[in-house]
């Protein structure tokens, strides 16, 4: 892919502008939105940059890296792609293009249960360098069945996600017919025909769906019973002795995501999990919750020297990774943010994404006279 540069759009907020009114309503809601009044998606951003940093300017210092070593492996920034669920509902083939801009930049990228490729095509675009994210299924031989696989295509890392016990109330997704079970309204047709690109595009792709899931799928389902098979087949509760069962058939790194707790981090540490990711969902779950940030710092202080410790969630720009990291994450992802990039600028839209976000990163740590990416904490105030 031909990587070029696009001006116009220095920043998350103008690709975000772009992404609106190149997509379709519905499905830049379905992004976009979190859950009930939103007030905790504004939140996670919100007190991420309530944070300050201290720059310390008279003293020698080398050019600052952006490099990360994380569970031994050296990324190039420290950020990652998050999973995000039918991804290819905000642009034909979007978990293929970030996948292949991910592996291209050297960042992780996080394959959701629910995306639009397969865990088989990922792996063969990252050179199995890509982390899968499962999504627990209620009976035990559909999740030996889904680790098995993440295993034969050598997937490195397993993440599982912990913070969806219910479905989130989202007003947005269920006035525009994308809850479960997901229907298509007279006004999502009419969004449709006011996007020809992107209609045009998702007519060559053809309609998005959960790829990795079809091998179990009974064929010729309509959405209203793709809605029910998924409410029929998983389930986002989890205990010890679920985990327990999945630490002993994963034999590489293991991460639990959504920890919004010490209680639940210190499970992690007790079940032998080699990380976490702090989350919230992007505010898509709990309203009434906490922004990822202020646990982040909790848990860190606490739990840093027995675990990794990660965090996604309202972190949107290079700024944003730059105070999470001060607040004592070791690595950061980012979901919305790509999303806004492919929704813009189609196939183009995961390198520019990354672009951005690693020259943003970059001049806070020039400015800062901050070298290396875990040296950050030593210039929160």
């Amino acid at each position: 892919m031909e990587k070029r540069d696009f001006p116009k759009y220095p920043d998350i907020s103008y690709l975000r502008e772009k992404a609106r009114r190149t997509i379709p309503r519905f499905a830049f809601e379905y992004v976009d939105g979190g859950c009930n009044v939103e007030k905790n998606l504004k939140r996670n951003t919100e007190e991420i940059r309530d944070l300050q940093l201290k720059p310390i300017y008279i003293r020698k210092t080398k050019a600052p890296t952006l490099e990360t070593t994380l569970f031994g492996k050296t990324y190039s920034a420290p950020f990652g792609i998050a999973p995000v669920g039918l991804q290819g509902l905000i642009w034909p083939r979007a978990t293929e293009i970030l996948a292949e801009a991910a592996f291209d930049a050297n960042i992780p990228f996080c394959l959701s249960t629910v995306a639009t490729a397969d865990i088989e095509t990922v792996a063969k675009i990252t050179q199995s360098n890509a982390w899968f994210q499962l999504y627990h299924p209620v009976e035990d031989e559909l999740r030996d069945k889904l680790i098995k696989r993440a295993e034969d295509a050598g997937y490195p890392v397993l993440v599982i996600l912990c913070d969806v016990p219910a479905f989130g109330y989202r007003s947005k997704e269920i006035r525009n017919g994308l809850a479960i079970p997901p229907r298509m309204t007279l006004s999502n047709i009419l969004q449709i025909l006011g996007k020809p690109q992107w209609a045009l595009r998702t007519l060559l792709a053809g309609q998005p769906s959960f790829k990795t899931l079809e091998p179990y799928m009974p064929s010729g389902m309509n959405l209203r019973h793709l809605g029910l098979f998924m409410n029929k087949t998983f389930s986002g509760v989890l205990n010890e002795d679920k985990l327990k069962a999945i630490r002993e058939k994963w034999k590489g790194k293991l991460v639990l995501k959504g920890v919004a707790s010490e209680e639940d981090a210190q499970k992690a540490v007790d079940l032998g999990l080699d990380g976490i990711i702090v989350s919230n969902h992007g505010g898509r779950q709990l309203d009434a919750g906490e922004s990822t940030v202020r646990p982040t710092q909790r848990i860190a202080a606490k739990f840093k020297d027995q675990i990794t410790v990660m965090m996604d969630s309202g972190i949107r720009t290079g700024p944003d990774i730059a105070c999470s990291l001060a607040a004592g994450a070791d690595f950061t992802f980012l979901g919305r943010s790509f999303m806004y990039g492919v929704g813009a600028l189609g196939e183009h839209g995961g390198y520019h994404t990354i672009n951005i976000l690693k020259q943003q990163l970059h001049q806070v740590m020039m400015q800062l006279r901050c070298e290396r990416v875990e040296d950050l904490s030593k210039h929160l105030l």
